[in-house]
């Protein structure tokens, strides 16, 4: 019998909600369109927020467990580790070779040659950044195309159960960089140089920083007994469960985490609770798994924080020049996370070097600049970059300790170096006007000494509410395109959703706009016009469309078990019964393959209904039947 996928539930339908059932009679897809509603159906696929409490934790508590029988048993040695990082490497210098891969741990580990190269030049720092000690940072790279994605389903279903803007993208990889440089007389460049690089899918910034900095200053140490010791840890940790409190111990200690999961509400993060150890092991609760210091990162620039998520949003082409890499890749983090729970669709690159396989692609002039956000460090990309339209020049990102001076706006032209003052250089026009409060809300926090965490979540907040308030109208509108409930017939195939249409989308906006949510006044209507042509709404209605299709997908099954089967099957010829039961069992593959949001209950009952079916016809066909698979 075909198992229902892990989790699976219909949303039911939200009274009142635009799209619901309770108005006109459209099939809500996952929820109203409401700020929550939004948020649930960005994050994936909704669950009956009635059935909160016990129902939830019942379904978390299936979720986080991995260690039934059948998953133990297909557990080979390094999946627990596969499952967190594809490896480990230690990038070093070599006065012959220039930087070179030392060690990639586990020993199996696959990285073709693009690959280590991309490694290798992306696990420095620039010369000219004089990084002497110890520097973090992270970079981005994509993967060599024609490898296959092995990944079991049951983290396909971890996956799922992530806000959208944490699932992985299976064409890149994230390198996670511990860099130490120090003086060293015994070596003939006079100093030691290298690089322990945790080579992962996940973009968990904030947990392999921390796991980094406990283990990089003793590997440096103790070498590749140490980092054999620390990969064994890894592949002891539990899968990364979403929504889950995970303790992972690291070289005797213990990391205490929670992955988030599509449940949460936008802009809020779970405690997690720093519980003493009997064991006396020092422990370690993580406040995130994912994000960076905001408010550091946007402290140089904060008086164009809104415009900088107006080129977020819109996909623009942004280059961020820092003195380091550690100030470069924090800042893209940054802007990249700025529109969340939206997910930014284009290309970005944390720390980007003239060494890295998309360099030419990436600064050639016979063409418009792409849609990307590059971190550089290097003077030579002052020039080489000086045609792109939107350049944010940061210097040493320092924690605030007074209240940062206006910064206008300057004019490209007036970037001729790195060297150039701090700012943002464009002559772009925001579409909405300032909004000065979230300025002088800031400027007081730094006059008050705020701590910084504290300016990050009023940061977080604003722009979490800024986001929601831009992407409501579009929601709705998209949930009115949804087919009414009774156009779904058993006996058809399901109906295909209305073609969006900006028009009609801009006709919403007089009165189901953004002003309902927001207070901001200004052009909304071209900012709207352009983001429907950006790589961020396609990325976001394409998400819409699947997502409603399998909605649909799932209501014309429910409508299939609602039927008697078995009464139609009598009343039809052998040929057609056995179309039929092929049919239905393409149905319950489909279910599977491609987690429709269905019922437990409907998928036993579809299997129950075919199986009447097979028992009432011939002994031959019966043999034949239950032996068929589907195609």
């Amino acid at each position: 019998m075909v198992q229902p996928p892990l989790g699976a539930r219909l949303a039911p339908p939200t009274p009142g909600g635009s799209g619901g059932a309770g108005r006109g009679g459209h099939v809500a897809p996952r929820g109203g369109a409401g700020v929550g509603a939004m948020s649930r159906r960005e994050r994936g696929p909704d669950t009956d927020p009635a059935s909160g409490g016990a129902g939830a934790a019942a379904e978390d508590a299936a979720l986080a467990e991995p260690e039934g029988p059948e998953q133990c048993l297909s557990l080979l040695p390094w999946d627990r580790f596969s499952a967190w990082l594809h490896c480990v490497c230690v990038v070093g210098f070599d006065l012959e070779l220039g930087q070179a891969v030392e060690v990639i741990y586990p020993p199996h580990s696959k990285l073709t040659d693009k690959e280590k190269t991309n490694i290798c030049y992306l696990s420095f720092p620039d010369s000219n950044s004089g990084c002497l000690g110890d520097t973090q940072f992270c970079f981005r790279f994509r993967r060599s195309p024609g490898r296959k994605v092995s990944f079991c389903c049951f983290l396909d279903q971890l996956d799922r159960d992530l806000p959208v803007y944490l699932k992985k993208d299976s064409a890149y990889y994230y390198g996670y960089v511990y860099f130490r440089q120090v003086r060293d007389k015994s070596l003939k460049r006079g100093y030691f140089q290298k690089s322990l690089v945790l080579i992962s899918k996940l973009p968990y910034v904030h947990l392999f920083r921390t796991m980094l900095k406990q283990i990089a200053p003793e590997y440096f140490e103790k070498s590749e007994a140490f980092l054999e010791a620390v990969c064994s840890d890894v592949d002891r940790w539990p899968p990364p469960v979403p929504g889950k409190v995970l303790q992972l111990p690291i070289m005797g200690v213990i990391m205490k985490l929670r992955i988030p999961t599509y449940r949460d509400k936008p802009g809020t993060t779970p405690i997690v609770q720093n519980m003493h150890q009997a064991d006396a092991q020092i422990s370690m609760a993580l406040p995130t798994v994912h994000e960076v210091d905001l408010f550091r990162c946007f402290c140089p620039v904060f008086f164009h924080i809104q415009m900088l998520w107006e080129l977020v949003l819109l996909g623009e082409p942004l280059v961020v020049m820092a003195p380091s890499p550690s100030e470069s890749s924090e800042t893209v983090l940054a802007l990249v996370s700025c529109i969340s729970p939206l997910k930014y669709c284009s290309d970005f690159r944390p720390y980007f070097t003239i060494h890295d396989s998309e360099f030419k692609e990436y600064t050639t002039r016979t063409q418009a600049p792409p849609s990307v956000i590059l971190g550089v460090t290097n003077p030579f990309f002052a020039k080489t970059l000086q045609h792109w339209p939107h350049i944010i020049r940061i210097g040493d990102i320092k924690l605030p300790g007074e209240v940062p001076k206006q910064v206008k706006v300057k004019k490209l032209k007036n970037l001729k170096t790195l060297d150039s003052k701090p700012g943002v250089y464009t002559s772009y026009k925001p579409y909405l006007n300032k909004d000065e409060e979230i300025v002088k809300q800031l400027q007081k926090g730094v006059q008050q000494k705020r701590p910084t965490e504290a300016q990050s979540v009023i940061l977080r907040r604003y722009f979490l509410e800024l986001t929601e308030s831009f992407i409501i109208p579009l929601e709705r509108y998209v949930a009115s395109l949804m087919p009414l409930q009774k156009c779904i017939s058993p006996w058809k195939s399901p109906p295909q959703l209305r073609q969006f249409s900006q028009e009609d989308f801009m006709k919403t906006l007089e009165k189901a706009g953004p002003q309902l949510t927001s207070g901001l006044k200004g052009d909304w209507i071209g900012l709207y016009r352009h983001f429907l042509k950006s790589p961020n709404f396609d990325g976001w209605f394409r998400s819409r469309q699947k997502e409603m299709t399998q909605k649909l997908e799932a209501l014309h099954l429910e409508a299939l078990c609602n039927e008697n089967l078995v009464f139609w099957s009598q009343k039809h010829t052998e040929v057609e019964t056995v179309d039929l039961v092929l049919k239905l069992k393409n149905k319950l593959l489909q279910a599977n393959r491609e987690h429709l949001p269905v019922k437990t209950d409907t998928l036993k009952k579809l299997q129950t209904h075919i199986n009447d079916i097979i028992l009432a016809l011939p002994d031959d066909l019966q043999d034949i039947l239950l032996k068929t698979g589907t195609t």
